[in-house]
């Protein structure tokens, strides 16, 4: 009796993370406008390899010559990986163009697709889901 009472707790809790976990999520579009694109040219101060999605904090200087501070989301850092991407692939200091799509809130933030590296190496860096728009797209 009492190894079935803890197996039925074990299992609410079990569901109750998942719920959490979902929720914490997001749909590309909810969070991201498609049409609405953005590119921009920066130096990497922060790589965050992290779940759900891994961050770019990335320095741009703006058209009056401040310094933005701006995120960009990628990926989950599994599929990343698979794109040949590491979490040594962008130290900072690192110069980078970023094409993606801005966030519907105004914020300084973005949903990241491709990164070009100075070098003219291109590797993409967007989430793929619910919303996302696919290649060619936009």
């Amino acid at each position: 009796m009492r190894t079935r009472l803890l197996s039925c707790i074990a299992g609410a809790a079990c569901a109750v993370a998942g719920v959490v976990a979902a929720n914490a999520h997001h749909a590309f579009s909810a969070e991201f406008d498609s049409n609405r694109p953005i590119r921009l040219e920066g130096t990497v101060t922060e790589w965050e390899w992290i779940n759900p999605h891994a961050w770019i904090n990335l320095d741009v200087v703006n058209e009056a010559g401040e310094t933005e501070k701006w995120r960009i989301e990628g990926g989950a850092p599994n599929a990343l990986l698979r794109r040949g991407w590491s979490k040594d692939s962008l130290p900072p200091g690192t110069e980078i163009i970023v094409e993606g799509f801005l966030a519907r809130d105004g914020a300084m933030r973005a949903s990241g697709r491709e990164i070009t590296f100075a070098d003219g190496r291109k590797l993409f860096v967007g989430a793929t889901g619910i919303g996302a728009p696919q290649a060619g797209e936009e």
